[in-house]
């Protein structure tokens, strides 16, 4: 009997390094037997896929699973564990637990942190013993993916896979009952010997050069042939009847659908994809295309690139009709490197429920060299693609890859980097056979007449009683009117009651306990009934500040329209949220309507960008909860499409999987349609360039559409990508073998909105590339003998930047950010010069922000030119906030305003980001000003935002005190551009006491659009602020005394 367990993933674990993350890896244990997964670098959301089998010798024993962190200096950290008896599994229906989310627990019950997380396992038990099982046991360990028996070494069935764990298949021609306490020791014996016969026979087969192949194996396990002189072909063909064989494809593909329980379409795996296309085709003709035994794509694909011995086995349900599998064998074309090799695709189905195709395939070359130790996994994922204007029904197909390393080698990166560019070599063979077979979607096709799709986008009407039937039809209203008419009744019917105990004439107390309780239900339930009528008349009158509003300029206009969202997360006592979203591409925002009390929200908004000289790179989405624009806000979700790597006409229709931990949970998701235009064709490019030309200070030529074309195929590229310079260079980078580094000649290309480096020498390609908004900075450190007399550019990507292009870095610090090196340019000027230009257009620092703000401000400006104080700052309302006795002198006090190093402290400990101010400069007499600005840190404010100011400062009129003005904008905020912030600091000597002043703020909102929700807004700032002042104060009087 044997224990299947698969370790699928993890969640909300516990971090143990000091970065707040984890190295998780999963060990499991079970009598004598011991395994452990990979480990998964810096998650606590790891996802593993994997799958195990124990040997059952006693019901007693338990599974134990404990979770570690790995540390490579001392001792792995525990983070949590759970016990299953595997009692309760053979108790359990179908001897099977399913797929379950297991809470881990510390080590013990006094432990402090009691939330060590969740693990996803499946675990079930198999009647079934394959010899191969048998066999390992002559070994007593075994190792998670290899079965060992003296000098043999076979490769274990277990895959690496997140879906469900599936029970070997017999490996033998006669198959190993679990042991029964009645068997006697001769049967033992017997079986073992008949099947170490079968083995034996196996390995003749195998090693003989008679030309003959050994009958095709099942995806369970090895299927053993006898000798060519006694067939025994019933074997196989016996089990296949067993399994339903018989049943032709169309057949089986009705049956998955009809099994089809709507589970989630996987998701791509994480080594890349290769192909991405639409197809003129329904999904379940390019499914019968690609997969159906009786199509000769296959065999056609397999003639183009050279391939032999095609031979398909049948589609064969296993696992009682759960899953779908079959193998594939072939000999692949001999290359210039590799001989010819064997190779083994193993099939199995996913998901088919008439729309949705998914299939998984695992390919093995042990013949290979390093061969058993990896695999090369495949996932062909079909699905319905953008509606077609002519309405004939339409297919995408999306093939992903990934390696699973079976066993740990030097070679890793030497193997991945190999399979990678064969891969993509070998499915240009395939994507260009396949538009042969059908006709590819042509952008042209989907005409997606912006304005007409658009325009199918109205609100939908809903009434009064639509509305005051959502919110006031539930348990609390009708209990809370149903109670008030009883009472009213009762009012109605009782007899005025005498005046006891401390009551007299117009006061009437409860006389009992229970009038009491009463009392106190009713004043809660009124409360509850007042907030859901304020939320009824919110949802009435809430409209989104940007949506509908034209786009200005022309250039690369970008229009998002938000359809709807599903499954948001709930975070209201109601069991509801008012969500809305924010919008950001290149640095502008937008924001949507908040709806309220609902999870799955309905907006039909568009939003337009006003007009970019550059096509965007990123557009970022966040899903918020409204409740002020302070820490009272939670975040629901985010999302970030790359423009770069996603076909716009992907975008024309789209659902986009909301990320974090609360959208993850929820499986959120936001659905979008997204349109990028340039209004002024070549003209754009043109202009763009010339600005380039004049930060670079040389002329930059026009590349040629043939040019460009030739560009975006090397790297991938959409079609609004252009050209703007390219350089030849040496490219420093560490190989992955040792720790020695080598120095690889390429081209370095320039676009606007990445950098590329492309380099094919003796057939060893290099290629990668990487957003201008992932550097974090730029490096020129002098030239070296090495470099031939020419500086060395180091380009430093932000964390977790530019992961695709990793193979291309010389190192990866601590903190995981990539560093690239490139040297020996023929004209390091201008390369250096044009590398700094399109890196600051994308790029700006806080600085360069505050005086773009102050530029386009104009007639908004917070300072007025004739007399130097505020705008409108005798128009705002001013109010005590704050007053004290400080204990610290006026002189001390002003540092906090001098950008010392007390300022910095205080800021940094107020959760200020990126702080930066200009110097003090003299604007009239006794009057100096600065501007300031910073970011917000997340447990400030979820939003992340961005504040600018400017700060005056001025003498009392007696000398003895200073008076600070403090005027500051919000950017990224909801609702932040409806408001401006006043604060003035009046802190003055006492001259009775030494060492002590007494400080007085005053604040003030200034409000340029009107809103329905400036109390809030204003009860929510006003309590941060009062916060803020408090912890500010302290740490100067804490920096007083410790500097005495």
């Amino acid at each position: 009997m044997m224990l299947l367990v698969g370790v699928i993933e993890a969640r909300n674990l516990r971090a143990t390094d000091l970065n707040g993350s984890s190295d998780p890896y999963v060990r499991l244990q079970l009598g004598k037997h011991r395994f452990k997964t990979k480990v998964v670098k810096k998650s606590l959301n790891p996802s593993w896929g994997e799958d195990f089998s124990f040997r059952v010798e006693d019901l007693k024993e338990e599974l134990i699973v404990s979770v570690m962190d790995e540390d490579k200096y001392f001792n792995d950290d525990f983070v949590g564990q759970l016990k299953v008896p595997v009692s309760q599994v053979f108790d359990a229906e179908n001897k099977s637990l399913g797929t379950v989310w297991y809470t881990l627990q510390p080590k013990n019950k006094k432990s402090k942190n009691r939330d060590c997380g969740e693990i996803l396992l499946t675990i079930s038990l198999s009647q079934n013993i394959s010899f191969i099982d048998q066999a390992s046991s002559c070994n007593g360990d075994q190792a998670p993916h290899m079965v060992k028996c003296e000098d043999l070494t076979i490769e274990s069935p277990s895959t690496s896979f997140s879906g469900p764990l599936e029970s070997p298949s017999p490996m033998g021609t006669e198959e190993a009952a679990s042991a029964k306490e009645e068997k006697s020791l001769l049967d033992q014996a017997q079986t073992l010997l008949d099947q170490a016969q079968n083995f034996a026979g196996w390995l003749a087969q195998f090693f003989v050069k008679n030309g003959e192949t050994a009958s095709p194996t099942t995806s369970g396990g090895l299927a053993l042939s006898e000798s060519p002189e006694t067939p025994r072909p019933e074997v196989y063909e016996n089990k296949s009847e067993e399994q339903s064989s018989s049943d032709t494809f169309e057949e089986a593909m009705r049956s998955m659908e009809s099994k089809d329980q709507g589970s989630e379409i996987p998701s791509n795996l994480p080594g890349g994809i290769l192909v991405d296309q639409s197809y003129v085709v329904a999904p379940p003709d390019l499914n019968s295309l690609l997969f159906s035994p009786d199509s000769n794509f296959t065999k056609s694909l397999a003639e183009l690139q050279g391939t032999t011995e095609l031979q398909q086995g049948p589609w064969i349900f296993e696992n009682g009709g759960e899953s779908l599998k079959r193998e594939v064998t072939y000999i692949k074309a001999a290359s210039k490197l590799i001989k010819a090799v064997k190779a083994t695709e193993d099939q199995k189905y996913l998901k088919a429920d008439g729309k949705v195709f998914a299939v998984f395939v695992s390919v093995s070359t042990p013949d290979v060299m390093y061969g058993s130790t990896f695999k090369v996994e495949l996932l062909y994922c079909i699905t319905h693609g953008p509606e077609l204007p002519s309405g004939e029904q339409c297919s995408r197909l999306i093939i992903s890859w990934r390696m699973n390393f079976l066993q740990s080698t030097m070679m890793k990166g030497m193997i991945e980097g190999g399979a990678r560019q064969g891969l993509k070599d070998s499915f240009v063979q395939f994507s260009e056979l396949l538009s042969k077979n059908v006709k590819p979607v042509d952008l042209k096709d989907l005409g997606s007449n912006k304005e007409q799709v658009l325009g199918s986008l109205q609100v939908e009407p809903e009434s009064d009683w639509k509305l005051a039937t959502r919110y006031f039809v539930n348990f609390t209203v009708v209990s809370t009117i149903f109670m008030g008419l009883y009472v009213l009744t009762h009012i109605l019917l009782a007899k005025p009651s005498t005046i006891q105990g401390l009551e007299f004439v117009g006061l009437d107390l409860p006389d009992s306990i229970g009038e009491v309780i009463v009392c106190g239900i009713l004043v809660l339930q009124g409360e509850r009934v007042l907030e859901l009528i304020a939320h009824f008349m919110l949802a009435r009158v809430q409209k989104g500040s940007d949506h509908g509003v034209k786009a200005q300029g022309d250039g690369w206009l970008l229009t998002v329209a938000l359809i709807e969202g599903t499954n948001l997360a709930a975070v209201d006592s109601s069991g509801f949220s008012d969500p809305y979203v924010v919008f950001t591409c290149n640095g502008k925002t937008r924001t949507s309507s908040i709806k309220f009390q609902k999870t799955d929200p309905q907006w039909n908004e568009i939003f337009e960008f006003d007009a970019m000289d550059e096509p965007p790179s990123m557009l970022d989405v966040e899903v918020y909860d409204f409740d002020g624009p302070f820490d009272e806000a939670i975040s629901l979700g985010h999302a970030e499409i790359n423009f770069v790597k996603t076909n716009l006409s992907d975008l024309a229709d789209v659902w986009i999987p909301l990320q974090g931990k609360l959208a993850q949970a929820c499986q959120s998701k936001l659905h979008l349609r997204i349109f990028l235009n340039n209004t002024r064709g070549s003209n754009v490019v043109k202009e763009y360039i010339t600005k380039m030309e004049k930060e670079v200070g040389k002329k930059i030529n026009l590349r040629s559409p043939q040019t460009n074309s030739a560009f975006q195929k090397l790297f991938g590229l959409p079609s609004e990508e252009f050209l703007i310079n390219d350089f030849t260079c040496h490219l420093k980078r560490k190989m992955p073998l040792q720790s020695t580094v080598a120095y690889v000649q390429g081209r370095l290309f320039l676009s606007a909105r990445i950098i590329g480096f492309h380099t094919n020498l003796f057939g060893h390609k290099t290629k990668f590339f990487f957003l201008w908004e992932d550097i974090e900075g730029i490096q020129v450190l002098p030239p070296v003998f090495s470099s031939m007399g020419s500086p060395i550019i180091i380009i430093t990507l932000r964390q977790g930047r530019g992961m695709d292009a990793r193979h291309g870095a010389k190192t990866q610090d601590e903190e995981g950010r990539l560093k690239f090196h490139f040297q020996s340019f023929v004209s390091f000027n201008v390369a250096h010069r044009t590398i700094m230009a399109l890196w600051k257009a994308r790029s700006l620092s806080p600085e360069q922000k505050v005086q773009i703000i102050e530029e386009e401000s104009g007639s908004k400006s917070f300072q007025s030119e004739e007399s130097g104080s505020f705008l409108g700052l005798e128009d705002v309302s001013m109010s005590e906030i704050y007053s004290s006795v400080l204990s610290i002198p006026t002189d001390f006090f002003m540092e906090l305003f001098s950008g010392g190093y007390l300022e910095r402290k205080v800021v940094e400990k107020v959760g200020c980001l990126n702080y930066s101010y200009t110097p003090w400069e003299l604007e009239k007499a006794d009057v100096h000003q600065r501007q300031f600005c910073y970011k917000f840190d997340k447990r400030i404010s979820q939003y992340t935002g961005e504040v600018t100011g400017t700060q005056q400062r001025s003498p009392l009129s007696d000398r003895n005190g200073w008076v600070i003005e403090e005027v500051m904008a919000l950017h990224g905020v909801p609702l932040g551009d409806y408001y401006n912030l006043h604060v003035r600091y009046h802190v003055e000597e006492l001259p009775l006491r030494s060492n002590v002043c007494n400080v007085q703020v005053f604040f003030g909102i200034a409000w340029l659009k009107s809103t329905r929700h400036q109390k809030r807004i204003a009860k929510n700032i006003l309590s941060n602020l009062q916060d803020r002042l408090k912890v500010m104060f302290s740490v100067a009087e804490k920096e007083f005394i410790q500097g005495k």
